[in-house]
């Protein structure tokens, strides 16, 4: 049916409305998020050990963005920054601890589309509220959930069930504490986002794919193991946590193909359904890689030569690819210099389809930088924050300045990205004046939770 858009809305709520029109009806979304995917973790991000056509090919035939950055270096608050628009100075959830779940009171841009008549639904991980509680998606914009809703469940590919919806969804063949693994849960994550796809063709949907891979534990099916099996020098790593594996090397390369194959299916199904030009596609991660389960992100060179990795506030652990195609609309082999995080996309997608931007986001849209646009928009600061082991850590960055602070008594770090993003020498001392205000920055830049 065709849907109707309320251009106005309360003041006091929203702000503005976009003058882009778009041709024939409002535009499919389709987000997907790797799970612990390096910045240097694609071939069009310099990658050379793993093979990853399809993303690669989404890269060519859009825009690449050099200097994007997750919502948080660990996975629940990253998720909420992106959801929500808000960055973890402001957002409800800002670390991996289970109390911390949505509430009814934040917005998700998934619950705007949902009320401008999107088909809405996600698939993978959600990590924001568990079945029942006020966090659940189902409460936050999303008709339908296939996988998994506490993240620590995620961890594992192999689980005797996901969720379906509100129902548990028995994964045949499984037995966790057995160690029987028949049905990979990726595999039936993945079917269902296509299913989905298949069956909203004929009206505007949000298609949100939070896959689970390359997370640990290390385990992909055999059929994938194949293409990198005695590829690499392995160390076997025993298990503790996560299941042993004698070719964890192989097995996280084979993890990475194996999610780059199914993006590829689901590209070439919107191209099939004849609804390429009607959707834009946006692949990006949650955060930097790690070393959990037997990764080795040192030997891929998965951080891109940045420092720090998941956990982490320096680039390494935050800065992460983001791609956006739509053929018609973003013009192919195009790359971005600009700064942005993954709080921006709430904006940008509001202006997509001519939805009010909400007031008192910390994003701002980037959908002129996509049309290749000059863009109004101007966002004066990036920040991050999380509670780490001594204290609560946070960064900003303003401009081509960025500052890291490791807890709130500790000496400020200073470092200019454009001519040190490996972030090697601090110049906190000899630029004292811009350290300090980035301290202020710092300091105004959050809400008590």
């Amino acid at each position: 049916m065709m849907i109707q858009f309320v251009a106005t809305c309360l003041l006091l709520t929203f702000g503005s409305v976009s003058a882009f029109a778009f041709e024939n009806r409002p535009p499919n979304i389709v987000l997907i998020m790797a799970d612990d995917l390096g910045y240097g973790g694609l071939g069009c991000y310099g990658q050379t050990k793993v093979a990853t056509p399809n993303i690669d090919q989404l890269a060519a035939n859009g825009m690449r963005f050099t200097q994007a950055y997750a919502g948080c270096c660990m996975c629940a608050p990253s998720r909420c920054s992106l959801l929500t628009g808000l960055h973890t100075g402001h957002a409800r959830v800002r670390a991996n601890d289970p109390k911390q779940l949505l509430t009814p009171s934040d917005l998700t841009f998934a619950s705007l589309l949902q009320k401008q008549g999107y088909a809405t639904a996600g698939f993978g991980k959600w990590g924001l509220g568990d079945d029942g509680s006020v966090g659940e998606p189902y409460r936050h914009g999303f008709d339908n959930w296939v996988g998994y809703l506490d993240q620590a469940d995620a961890h594992f590919h192999y689980p005797d069930w996901i969720w379906k919806d509100r129902k548990k969804f028995p994964l045949i063949g499984n037995d966790h504490k057995a160690d029987k693994r028949v049905t990979y849960a990726p595999d039936v994550i993945h079917d269902a986002a296509i299913e989905f796809i298949r069956n909203n063709k004929s009206q505007p949907f949000f298609c949100y794919l939070a896959t689970t891979i390359p997370h640990a534990e290390m385990l992909v099916p055999a059929d994938s193991l194949t293409q990198y099996q005695d590829q690499f020098p392995e160390t076997p790593y025993v298990g503790d946590r996560y299941a042993s594996n004698v070719r964890p090397r192989a097995t996280y390369a084979a993890m990475v193909s194996r999610m780059d194959r199914d993006v590829g299916r689901l590209v070439r199904l919107v191209q099939e359904l004849g609804i390429e030009q009607d959707t834009l596609i946006v692949f990006t991660s949650d955060n930097g890689p790690i070393n959990a389960g037997g990764a080795d992100p040192d030997f891929f060179n998965n951080g891109g030569n940045l420092r720090g990795w998941k956990f982490s506030l320096y680039e390494g652990g935050i800065r992460v690819p983001l791609i956006a195609t739509w053929p018609g609309h973003i013009m192919p082999k195009m790359s971005s210099e600009m700064p942005l995080s993954h709080d921006d996309l709430f904006p940008t997608f509001c202006e997509m389809v001519n939805v009010p931007v909400p007031i008192g986001l910390d994003g701002v849209s980037v959908l002129p930088t996509l049309l290749g646009k000059p863009n109004p928009n101007i966002k004066k600061k990036l920040y991050w924050e999380y509670p780490g082991r001594d204290g609560l850590v946070q960064a900003v960055r303003v401009g081509q300045y960025k500052a890291i602070r490791k807890n709130e008594g500790a000496a400020i770090e200073l470092y200019d990205l454009t001519i040190d993003p490996e972030e090697q020498k601090d110049l906190a001392m000899s630029n004292p004046q811009i350290a300090n205000d980035l301290v202020r920055i710092i300091d105004e830049s959050r809400t008590t939770p």
